[in-house]
């Protein structure tokens, strides 16, 4: 059986997703605050995170962060959950490391489908493991260890960096546009992510382009996208 943890200081929304949850088969555990959500994570381990972006001891993003950067559980998928519909919180709710967003009001089933969705998707990373590594140049790409080497040298990368290097590598020598390498890495058609993806271009070639004025590896196709690909 696996385990959700909801995170939300309204413990009437807390109530309403767990009855939908274990209708469907899952165990869940509640909590109304960032401390104890930090506990919960370090004790059970759980499978997927709901997080309320808004808490009263601290934010979503902040716990994030923290998860992201723990290594027994920066694997933890982990779903947004807030009032907010802006488009810049949702972006950087996913530049942190969340791997979807649902703002509120929004249907209990549909949050269940979400789960359900984004635990396939950790499933199939975890798969990957036993996968071959994907190779380009002196590039190597470890999926599921979310690792990049150059060399012998590992290149650290964030969350979106790394998921756009997975989506160039699995498809060398193929022409992206801007929208589909972002569609193809993170599934997500945010028009704001699209319009920041020249920024994450340009600090990938940074980390792995002996001269980044000149790529070797990521490739610009003036009027259409990128692709991965010697000149």
């Amino acid at each position: 059986m696996q385990t959700i943890l909801i995170v939300d200081d309204s413990r009437e929304t807390v109530r309403a997703l767990r009855v939908f949850l274990e209708e469907s088969g899952f165990r869940v555990l509640g909590a109304y605050d960032g401390e104890s959500a930090l506990v919960y994570l370090r004790v059970d381990s759980p499978d997927l995170v709901i997080l309320d972006l808004m808490l009263p001891d601290s934010n979503g993003l902040d716990i994030t962060r923290s998860v992201r950067s723990t290594p027994r559980l920066k694997n933890i998928p982990i779903i947004m959950l807030t009032a907010r519909i802006d488009d810049s919180d949702k972006i950087v709710g996913l530049e942190v490391g969340a791997d979807d967003y649902i703002t509120k009001p929004y249907n209990p089933r549909e949050v269940v489908a979400r789960v359900r969705s984004v635990l396939r998707r950790a499933q199939g990373d975890l798969e990957a493991e036993t996968e071959r590594a994907l190779r380009y140049g002196d590039l190597t790409l470890y999926p599921s260890r979310h690792q990049l080497f150059l060399g012998d040298r590992e290149v650290d990368l964030t969350r979106i960096e790394f998921e756009i290097m997975h989506a160039l590598m699995r498809s060398p020598e193929h022409v992206f546009t801007r929208s589909e390498l972002i569609e193809t890495a993170l599934n997500f058609q945010y028009e704001g992510l699209e319009r920041s993806l020249d920024t994450h271009i340009k600090n990938l070639r940074k980390k792995i382009e002996p001269d980044p004025r000149t790529p070797d590896y990521i490739q610009t196709i003036y009027g259409v996208g990128y692709r991965l690909g010697s000149r």
